[in-house]
Order: structure tokens, then C-alpha cells, then sequence
């Protein structure tokens, strides 16, 4: 982490109230343009930060900046972030980690909530191109709405990525579908390239699941019990997740459910992904696990 990095987010945390608009990254945050022949790979985190809140009780922001960064992760997408709320000492949070860290960010509102707005936000390194908020609409009336929100990065000076964070409604698998089939909609038109990542609030083998891997590669699938990242202090479920498609484009490299327990009560997930310039037929290449 740069230096005075705690003090920076103290400082910020006493006020700080972004725009929500991609804020410049130091040069020191961005990759290097990559050479045209040289394969493309990525480092993507999916974090859902219980507003920072840890198992401990604590909301601790630098605990969460801390795990942001040793992930070393490109593309970043964070769930049940704060703005503004009275809970979390009325602190942009996207904002707060992004100037931290070096990252752009931007953050979408799911709900109005205690004062200020609740919702998903994505960091990515490097300039972002144009973005957009995805409504995902309750079905029932206990339900809280839900959002994604998308942007396409091109941390790399050579390919345009589209990536996109989300996270599903927990109380409804109806609810989960619906919303499935929403994003699905949205953002199968476009030919570029994507990384839909975030909490799904889904099983493997559920309905909404199976919806989700048609058309979309389930980078984990194939990974083990390791990839569990629910609850954070025993995890026994798999509801976290980065999909990619088209599929025949994306190899995985890598997959890593980080040990951090304390710092959210979801664990993180780290994926590595290469972008294949021609079809392979492999996407999990000489990873293949199962």
C-alpha cells in the first residue's frame, strides 16, 4: 500500500463525499501498455465488504484496503458498499478505497439506506470508458432491490474489457432467476469481451445457476471445495462467483479463495484469467482439475 495509506483513509473517512464518477489513478497505479503479441491476463477480485464491517464487529476500511491490495487484483467488484450512511460514519466508500489504492472506481445505487445509498461498486486500473447502472428489481415486497453496474477498462493499452459487478437477491430463488435473466438481456448483445462478477446468492446446480452458465464460462467450476467463500469463518457454500464469456476466449489461470475471515463475513474470491486471441476449446487449460 503507498505510503501514509492509513492516515490517507482516516483522513478521508472524516468527510470524505465523492461524486461517484471514475476519479484519476496515479501513474504509479496503472499497468504498462503490454506488447500486441503478448497474451493478455488479469487479475479479478470479487469482494463482498459488508460495508466494511468484520467478523469482529469493526467497520475497518484499511483492513479492507489491505486485502484489495495484496490481492494484486486488476478489476475489482465490491458488494454491499456504503455511501454516506450513518452506519459507516456517513464515508464514501468506493471513493475512500479507490483514492487509497490507486484505482478509478464507480458505484451504483441498489437502495436508499440509513441517511445515504447502499450498493455495488467496481476499482479498476487505468482509464474506464463508458459505464452504466443495471437495475435488478425485487419481486416480492420484503425484497430489497438489487443493481449491477458496468464499465469497460482497458488497463492494458492494448484490449477493451467489459466488466461488470453485481450481487442477486438472497431471499428469493425466483427472485435470483428473474434477475438472471435481466442481466443476461443486458449484456449479451455487445460482442466485446466481459467479466460479470460478484455475490450471486447462488448454488451450484441451482436453477439460476444453470441459467447463468449458458452462454457464460463459471471460472471456478472445476476448482474444488476450495472455491467455497461462504460464510467467511467456515465456508460451506460456493455464492460468490466470475463468470466470463464468450467462453471459447478466456482461459483460467488461476483460482483463489483468499483466507481472510476477520475482515467481511464473505471470503474473497481472486481469479486470473488469460484472453485468448483464437478459439481454444480449453478454457481451463492445464488447470483442469476435474
Amino acid at each position: 500500500m503507498r505510503t501514509l495509506t492509513l492516515f490517507t483513509l482516516w483522513m478521508l473517512s472524516l468527510g470524505c463525499s465523492g461524486t461517484g464518477a471514475p476519479i484519476p489513478a496515479p501513474e504509479e497505479g496503472s499497468r504498462p501498455p503490454i506488447a500486441a503479441d503478448a497474451p493478455l491476463r488479469i487479475k479479478v477480485l470479487s469482494y463482498n465488504i459488508h460495508h466494511g464491517r468484520g467478523a469482529d464487529g469493526r467497520i475497518d476500511l484499511p483492513r479492507i484496503a489491505a486485502v484489495i491490495e495484496r490481492s494484486g487484483a486488476d478489476l475489482v467488484a465490491l458488494q454491499e458498499v456504503d455511501r454516506g450512511t450513518a452506519r459507516s460514519g456517513w464515508v464514501d466508500q468506493a471513493a475512500v478505497l479507490a483514492e487509497t489504492l490507486g484505482y478509478q472506481y464507480a458505484f451504483v445505487t441498489a437502495i436508499e439506506y440509513d441517511g445515504g445509498q447502499y450498493g455495488e461498486a467496481l476499482l479498476t486500473r487505468g482509464p474506464t470508458q463508458a459505464r452504466r447502472g443495471i437495475p435488478l428489481r425485487r419481486r416480492l415486497p420484503e425484497e430489497e432491490d438489487r443493481a449491477a453496474i458496468e464499465v469497460v477498462a482497458d488497463p492494458w493499452g492494448r484490449d477493451s474489457v467489459r466488466f461488470i459487478g453485481t450481487h442477486l437477491s438472497h431471499e428469493s430463488g425466483t427472485t435470483r432467476t428473474e434477475q438472471v435473466v435481466a442481466l443476461k438481456t443486458s449484456l449479451e448483445s455487445d460482442p466485446i469481451p466481459a467479466i460479470l462478477a460478484g455475490d450471486f446468492n447462488f448454488v451450484q446446480g441451482s436453477t439460476a445457476y444453470l441459467l447463468m452458465i449458458e452462454g457464460w464460462l463459471d471460472t471456478a467450476r472445476r476448482f474444488g471445495s476450495a472455491r467455497d467463500t461462504y460464510p467467511s469463518d467456515r465456508p460451506d457454500r460456493r455464492i460468490d462467483y466470475v463468470f466470463a464469456r464468450p467462453k471459447e476466449r478466456w482461459r483460467v489461470l488461476s483460482v483463489t479463495v483468499l483466507d481472510e475471515r476477520v475482515a467481511s463475513d464473505h471470503l474473497p474470491l481472486l481469479v486470473e484469467l488469460e484472453l485468448l486471441p483464437v478459439e481454444t476449446g480449453d478454457p481451463w487449460g492445464a488447470l483442469d482439475r476435474s
